[in-house]
């Protein structure tokens, strides 16, 4: 299974939508979007462990703008 993460369009995106799904009791890391992708925006999303769909839509009400959702798998 790989890892649900959301695509933003800067790291300053992607810092303040870990912080405000901190405050919403969701855990989220910032992290480099894969390389595969070629809709990355700056390169940086926020991985999303668990309820991923009330992320984005938090993010989205916050007007965080999402790009899309990319899954990395996991290494290791």
């Amino acid at each position: 299974m790989g890892k649900p993460m959301l695509m933003v369009s800067s790291i300053t995106y992607a810092m303040k939508g870990r912080d405000l799904l901190f405050q919403h009791g969701i855990k989220s890391y910032v992290e480099r979007t894969p390389h595969s992708n070629e809709n990355a925006g700056c390169g940086y999303s926020i991985y999303v462990p668990n309820r991923t769909d009330e992320a984005e839509a938090i993010l989205t009400r916050a007007g965080i703008r999402v790009l899309g959702r990319t899954e990395r798998e996991d290494v290791g």
